[in-house]
């Protein structure tokens, strides 16, 4: 991933400029030229399609409506038939609900002199939160966070969440990653 292209859910950090050039080890990456070392764009993992969410209605209506041919013409069909109808609407509204809470994104951005995060919440809130990239520490808990392998970052007098999101492997990374770059960055 190069400036502006987004990465897959967990990618690592990536270097470049503006231009989606890769950065070179002579340059320095200073926040007032607008250079950023990294960045990285990471989002939940969507293992449905849009096409996926049709299919799944259908087929789900169709199963559920088999047992209720039994009773065409019948006055049982109109007593079991809201529960039906409720069922189908549930299914539809959660797997909705589902995929809209899947538009979270966080967008991490480094420069030598700053660090940038923005989270983008399934409402339309954005969230930022930026520090001095010297006196910022990545976190890794292992055990006794929200999930496992929960990472944080602490600076500027507060402590933000990265990538609550990702699965335990990819958090694990993100953090190995994230910690080199900072390590690496020019004083």
């Amino acid at each position: 991933m190069h400036e502006g292209a987004p990465a897959q859910a967990g990618a690592p950090l990536h270097d470049g400029d503006a231009g989606g050039r890769p950065a070179n080890d002579h340059v320095r990456f200073d926040h007032a030229a607008g250079r950023p070392a990294a960045r990285a764009l990471l989002w939940p993992h969507r293992s449905m399609p849009p096409e996926g969410f049709a299919w799944t209605i259908g087929i789900a209506a169709s199963l559920i409506a088999v047992p209720l041919l039994a009773f065409v013409g019948t006055m049982a069909m109109w007593g079991l038939l809201p529960f039906v109808v409720l069922a189908i609407w549930g299914l539809w509204y959660f797997l909705r609900r589902n995929y809209r809470d899947g538009t979270l994104q966080e967008e991490l951005v480094l420069w030598s002199d700053r660090i940038e995060l923005r989270r983008s919440d399934p409402s339309g809130r954005l969230r930022e939160w930026h520090a001095n990239p010297h006196w910022v520490r990545v976190e890794i808990y292992e055990s006794g966070g929200p999930v496992e392998n929960y990472v944080t970052l602490r600076g500027g007098g507060r402590e933000v969440e990265l990538g609550a999101f990702l699965s335990s492997d990819e958090r694990k990374g993100l953090h190995e990653e994230l910690t080199g770059r900072l390590a690496r960055l020019p004083r």
